[in-house]
């Protein structure tokens, strides 16, 4: 019987239908104004590099789906990725400091994502600190969130891993991150970083926060990442999955970061008091494709 891992934010954090869901996904994220104004079905496959990792934020979709949105349209003109690993925050406390499943399907409203048991296995022994533990994504939405915007980018064509984060060093993701590369070493990948940025302060401070983190992103550097994170006192929540999502897209090859879109909460509500930052961003390698 194959086990499954049942939706748990959809209908609230995303719509719980898959027609009201594909609606959702064209119309309120990539066709809305912040998004990036065309769908993923009309975008046009460009030659000369390949997307190996996503930086990709998490509230519910009428809140950072527009954003999401730029990262995904990326994927869907510069990547087709056979196996997509996805790192998030653990907002719950609940499970291992670091969480894998290594079987069984997600479920959505758009259909059921399995879960790539070979490379998982192999991505949990090639760390010091991943356990196998399904307790940790019960409820948790930082991963759940990108599997629609994959499945609506990818279609069926792609299995996935997911990495559930609660301990965020530099030393843990390293490790993270080096295991991810070395599961992904013989296949196309994909590793998405899934995080929201500052939290809960003036648009004006989330603002130069997050700038300055979305910095040390863009020159791939994990250890300024955290560097960053600390001096400036940066409420992001998964700064450990974006560390690691650095660390392995360099080993596979990755030699340049575009932040494609920074926009925070207030930007869709208006009220710019206290905002949440949400940003997307690309880790590419070159193809050599003409």
């Amino acid at each position: 019987m194959v086990k499954v891992r049942q939706p748990y934010n959809a209908g609230s954090w995303y719509a719980g239908s898959r027609e009201a869901l594909l609606k959702q996904l064209e119309e309120e994220c990539f066709l809305h104004p912040l998004g990036p104004g065309k769908t993923a079905r009309q975008a046009e496959r460009e030659a000369g590099r390949e997307v190996l990792g996503l930086l990709s934020p998490h509230a519910g979709y009428m809140y950072s789906g527009p954003v999401a949105a730029h990262g995904y349209y990326a994927l869907a003109s510069n990547g087709r990725p056979e196996v997509v690993v996805v790192l998030g925050p653990n907002h719950y406390g609940r499970g291992s400091a670091i969480s894998i499943m290594v079987e069984g399907v997600w479920r959505t409203p758009l259909g059921d994502v399995p879960i790539n048991e070979e490379i998982a296995k192999a991505v949990q022994k090639a760390s010091s600190y991943i356990d196998v533990d399904d307790s940790a994504h019960t409820y948790e939405h930082s991963i759940e969130l990108q599997l629609p915007f994959l499945q609506y980018v990818l279609g069926e064509a792609f299995t996935f891993i997911p990495i559930c984060v609660m301990l965020q060093d530099l030393e843990v993701a390293r490790d993270v991150g080096e295991a991810v590369a070395e599961g992904l070493k013989n296949v196309r990948g994909l590793v998405v970083a899934s995080t929201d940025l500052t939290h809960y302060e003036p648009q004006t401070s989330a603002e130069r926060k997050d700038l300055e983190v979305l910095r040390a992103v863009e020159a791939l550097d994990e250890a300024l990442l955290f560097q960053t994170v600390e001096r400036l006192n940066v409420s992001m929540c998964g700064v450990g999955p974006t560390a690691s999502m650095l660390v392995a897209v360099k080993r596979l090859g990755a030699s340049k970061a575009e932040i494609l879109k920074y926009a925070t909460s207030g930007d869709i509500t208006g009220d710019k008091s206290a905002v949440v930052g949400y940003a997307s961003a690309a880790a590419y390698k070159s193809t050599g494709e003409a």
